[in-house]
């Protein structure tokens, strides 16, 4: 999952909650189906820190 591009862990947890919202998850995956969200958003939130610190340094190397 590291190397999943950012737009598609978005594209997943947008569809997770979808489903969730129309009541398309059943209660067996519910579990595993949250867990594979929560660790998307930490993957998403990893990747834009990682990119904000990157700009960053870009910016002060340019001043």
């Amino acid at each position: 999952m590291a190397n999943i591009k950012y737009e598609e862990a978005i594209r997943q947890i947008e569809d997770i909650v979808e489903r969730l919202e129309n009541d398309e998850m059943d209660i067996d995956s519910l579990g595993t189906e949250l867990k594979k969200a929560q660790k998307l958003i930490k993957l998403c939130k990893d990747k834009l820190t990682k990119t904000e610190e990157e700009v960053k340094k870009i910016l002060e190397e340019a001043d």
